[in-house]
C-alpha cells in the first residue's frame, strides 16, 4: 500500500477519507477505553500505586506532546503526513502488547514502574503520529463541516466508549469477587485486545487519502516562534493554558476520590462516567451545530463555568448522606458530561480556525506543546497536594478529608482562565444571549418531543443497520455514516 499525498483530492476521495476516519477514532476510543481512565487507574491501584505515580501516568499522554517537535521535522523533511501518522501510530501500539504479554508470562515483575515506562513510550509514538495527523485533518476536512463532522465523530467514540465501560466494568468486578487471583490476567488481556484494537485503526488510517500540503521551508526555530508572535493566538494559548491546568489538576484524581474515600466500587464508578458519557453523547450534536452557526468561544463561555461549578461541588460532596451522594453524584456527572463535550470541541475547532492553512501544523503543535506543559504538570501537582494536604492537614472539612482543598484550588485556576478568555477574538462571535436562546429552544423542542426517543431507536433497533439479505447481516458502515457532507461541496 503506497502511502503518498494526493496533489488535489476528489469529493469521492473527501468522503471516503471522512468514513475512514470515523473507524479510526472507533478504534482509538476501542484502545483508550480497554487502557487509559478509569480503568488504568484501577490498574495501578491493583499495583499499589502511590497518588504521585497515578499524576505520573495521567501526566504522560500531554507531558510527551512535546515530541511533536519531530513530527513537525518529519513534515518538513518528507512532506508525507499519512506516512508519518501511520508509521508512529504501529510503535505506539506495540508497547500495549508488550504491557499484556509480559504479566501472562512473567507475572512476578508487573509492577507501576514497568506500567509507566512502556506506557511512556505509547504516549511518545502517540504525540509524534498525532502533530502530522492534525495538521493532515485540517487539510482534509471542509472547514464548513469541521464542528458537525467532529461532533459526529466525537458521539460515536463516547457511545462505544459507554458500551464497552460498562461491559467491561462488570467483567472486572466480576473477576475480582470470584476469580480474585486472575485479575491481574484480566487487566493484561485488556491491554492486548486494546493493542489489536489500535492495529486495525492503523489499517483504516492507511487507507485515508492526504491532501499533498505546502513545503515548509523556513527554519523550525523560527516557525515555532512565529505563533507566539501573533497576539491573539498568544491569548489563546494562554486561555488554553490555564483551562488545561485547572482541569488536570482535579479530573484524574475524581476517580481515585470515589473509590478510596467514598469507598465506591469499581462499577459504581463506571457507571457514573457512563451517566457522563450519555450526556457527552446527547448534547455533541448540539454543540457542532453551535460551532457552525454561533462560535466556539461563546460555547466555551457557557460550558466552563459550569464545570467550574461541578469541581465546587466536590468539595462537598462528601458530607452528603449516603441517600443523597448517589443521585447528586449522578446530577454532576451528567452537567460535567455535557459542559465538557462543548469545551473541548470548542478548543479544538477555535485552533483549527485561528491556524492559517499554509503553516498550519506549526500553529497546532505550537498550541498543544504549549498548553502539554500546564496538562503535564497539573496531574503531577495534583498528586503532590493531595498528599501534602492529607498528611499536614488534621481538620475533616466537610467530613471527608482534605481532597476538597484540592477540588477549590482547581475551581480557582479554573475561574482565572475565564478571565483570560475575554481578550480571545474569534471570527463570527456572537453575543451569548442569542446562544443561550437557542439552547432553550433545543431544550423545549426536546420536552415535546420526548416520547419519540430518535437516539434510542437508532442505537437500539439499529433501523438502518440491520436489513435481511440472506439472514440477518449487520451493515456497520451505514450505522456510523457521516451524512453531513454533500457531493457537490467543495473544500
Amino acid at each position: 500500500m503506497k502511502l503518498l499525498p494526493s496533489d488535489q483530492l476528489t469529493n469521492n476521495q473527501v468522503k471516503s477519507g471522512l468514513h475512514l476516519i470515523l473507524k479510526d477514532g472507533l478504534a482509538t476510543e476501542t484502545m483508550n477505553t480497554l487502557t487509559a481512565g478509569t480503568f488504568l487507574v484501577a490498574i495501578a491501584l491493583y499495583m499499589g500505586a502511590s497518588n504521585v505515580q497515578i499524576g505520573v501516568l495521567a501526566a504522560l499522554p500531554t507531558f510527551t506532546n512535546i515530541f511533536q517537535l519531530v513530527s513537525v521535522w518529519l513534515v518538513q523533511r518528507f512532506n508525507n503526513r499519512r506516512a508519518i501518522t501511520v508509521t508512529a501510530a504501529i510503535c505506539a501500539r506495540i508497547p500495549l502488547l508488550v504491557i499484556g504479554i509480559i504479566p501472562l508470562l512473567f507475572s512476578n515483575i508487573a509492577s507501576v514502574s514497568a506500567l509507566i515506562f512502556l506506557l511512556s513510550f505509547q504516549c511518545l509514538f502517540a504525540s509524534i503520529a498525532g502533530g502530522s495527523w492534525n495538521s493532515w485533518m485540517r487539510d482534509l476536512i471542509p472547514q464548513q463541516i469541521l464542528g458537525s463532522y467532529f461532533s459526529h465523530r466525537s458521539r460515536l467514540m463516547q457511545i462505544l466508549n459507554v458500551t464497552l465501560s460498562l461491559c467491561i466494568a462488570m467483567g472486572v468486578d466480576y473477576i475480582k469477587a470470584h476469580y480474585p487471583t486472575h485479575e491481574i490476567t484480566a487487566y493484561a488481556t485488556m491491554f492486548i485486545i486494546s493493542g489489536i484494537a489500535g492495529m486495525w485503526g492503523v489499517y483504516a488510517l492507511a487507507r485515508t487519502p492526504e491532501p499533498k500540503s505546502k513545503p515548509i521551508q523556513d527554519n523550525i526555530v523560527k516557525l515555532f516562534g512565529k505563533p507566539l508572535t501573533v497576539h491573539n493566538f498568544r491569548k489563546l494559548l494562554v486561555f488554553n493554558s490555564i483551562w488545561i491546568f485547572a482541569f488536570n489538576l482535579v479530573t484524574p484524581f475524581f476517580s481515585v476520590y470515589m473509590m478510596k474515600t467514598l469507598g465506591l466500587p469499581l462499577v459504581y464508578v463506571i457507571s457514573l462516567n457512563i451517566v457522563s458519557q450519555v450526556s457527552s453523547i446527547t448534547s455533541i450534536k448540539l454543540w457542532g451545530r453551535c460551532s457552525d452557526r454561533f462560535s466556539n468561544k461563546t460555547i466555551i463561555r457557557i460550558c466552563a463555568p459550569v464545570y467550574i461549578g461541578c469541581i465546587m461541588l466536590w468539595s462537598v460532596v462528601g458530607a452528603m448522606s449516603t441517600v443523597l451522594l448517589l443521585p447528586l453524584l449522578a446530577i454532576m456527572h451528567m452537567l460535567m458530561g455535557a459542559s465538557n463535550a462543548g469545551i473541548t470541541l470548542a478548543l479544538q475547532n477555535i485552533g483549527l480556525k485561528l491556524a492559517p492553512a499554509d503553516e498550519g501544523i506549526v500553529y497546532l503543535v505550537t498550541k498543544n506543546i504549549v498548553t502539554a506543559v500546564f496538562s503535564a504538570t497539573a496531574p503531577l501537582a495534583g498528586g503532590l497536594l493531595a498528599d501534602f494536604f492529607t498528611s499536614h492537614f488534621v481538620i475533616h472539612l466537610f467530613g471527608r478529608g482534605q481532597w476538597n482543598l484540592l477540588f477549590m484550588s482547581g475551581a480557582a485556576v479554573g475561574i482565572l482562565s475565564l478571565k483570560m478568555l475575554k481578550a480571545v477574538q474569534e471570527n463570527g462571535e456572537l453575543d451569548k444571549k442569542l446562544l443561550v436562546t437557542e439552547l432553550q429552544h433545543n431544550f423545549k423542542k426536546q420536552l415535546r418531543n420526548w416520547h419519540h426517543m430518535p437516539l434510542l431507536r437508532r442505537w437500539f433497533y439499529l433501523r438502518t443497520a440491520i436489513v435481511l439479505k440472506k439472514g440477518f447481516s449487520f451493515h456497520f458502515d451505514d450505522l456510523i455514516q457521516f451524512k453531513g457532507w454533500k457531493e457537490n461541496n467543495k473544500q
